[in-house]
């Protein structure tokens, strides 16, 4: 089921009702919204109904014990491919982008005879993260398409995409979710989440059910604390900077860095709508510096307990200036 995406839902049930499908179509919007997982069911909807047996349901529902379902639960379904981001070769976590391999890899799929209906189906998420000849690879599939097969290309920036891309796919446009939604996610994938903790995770994520899961996981809550007060003491001592670099800094703490960073700036903008006018300004100031600096330390591998620090820094130039 998908929360909040009523329109795009009802938008490509009713291309593939009427089959006048495009071949690709570019989901578009923010991370954590239903993207992908939209595309997985509306994969699933194509293929099912394509080989059958025929079957009624709603949206892009199909029944749990059909065959092809199950072959696509059981990631055995031939004629379904979905492209991510691979495990790095060496370390922990995944490579940086999708490589030209990984989509060169689809033209062989391409080329062979569907196997269980006419139809295939292709996820690429995201498409953000395609290497330039990747991209360029694509560009050409998208071109030149196999009839029955349409292309899911997630995208959490399609402004930066290759025009020529963006120009040879059919947009559906995903919404942040509102708070009724959100609420609606959180009960279904976490019930245990107790209900003042579930609306502080909906008024820090913005609108992103993955975001808020993704929090929940990662217990960041003490984090948000300690940016709070932070910015509400100054921090005189340099204590609790050094508390949280600590903290951030240790081997395995990468996920939780990774959290800190997308966290600060939120929580610096929904501190400042509470100050008075006179001190709007600098939070705006550290809003800026934030945000640039939480961007570009994973681009540059940035040390995270020095970045942490530094974060710390932007943040206490806010707090109100104590006297003698």
């Amino acid at each position: 089921m998908i929360f909040g995406q009523d329109k795009a839902i009802e938008q490509f049930r009713r291309a593939w009702d009427s089959r006048e499908l495009h071949h690709a179509w570019l989901l578009g919007g923010p991370r954590g919204i239903g993207k992908a997982h939209f595309a997985r069911l509306a994969a699933r909807r194509v293929l099912a109904e394509a080989a059958g047996p025929s079957f009624e349901a709603a949206a892009l529902d199909a029944p749990s014990d059909h065959p092809i379902v199950k072959l696509l639960e059981a990631g055995s379904h031939p004629d379904m491919r979905w492209i991510e981001r691979l495990p790095k070769e060496r370390g922990e976590g995944l490579a940086r982008s999708i490589t030209v391999k990984q989509v060169r890899e689809l033209g062989e799929f391409l080329n062979l005879t569907p196997a269980l209906s006419p139809w295939r189906a292709i996820v690429i998420d995201s498409v953000d993260d395609l290497e330039r000849e990747g991209a360029n690879a694509l560009l050409k599939m998208l071109e030149e398409p196999p009839a029955n097969t349409i292309f899911f290309l997630v995208s959490h920036a399609p402004g930066r995409l290759l025009p020529t891309i963006r120009s040879r796919c059919r947009r559906l446009d995903f919404s942040k979710l509102d708070d009724a939604a959100m609420t609606s996610v959180l009960d279904a994938q976490a019930p245990e989440i107790a209900a003042a903790d579930r609306q502080r995770l909906i008024d820090l994520a913005g609108g992103s059910a993955g975001r808020a899961l993704g929090m929940a996981a990662l217990d960041l809550a003490p984090l948000e604390q300690k940016v709070v007060a932070i910015l509400k003491t100054g921090d005189a001592t340099n204590q609790q900077r050094v508390q949280l670099a600590e903290e951030l800094g240790r081997k395995g703490a990468g996920d939780r860095y990774a959290a800190f960073l997308e966290l600060v700036p939120t929580v610096l903008v929904q501190q400042s709508r509470r100050l008075p006018p006179e001190r709007r300004g600098p939070a705006i100031a550290a809003y800026e510096r934030v945000r640039e600096l939480a961007a570009l330390a994973p681009r540059l591998s940035l040390d995270p307990a020095a970045t942490v620090f530094q974060l710390g820094g932007i943040l206490a130039s806010v707090a109100p200036k104590q006297l003698p």
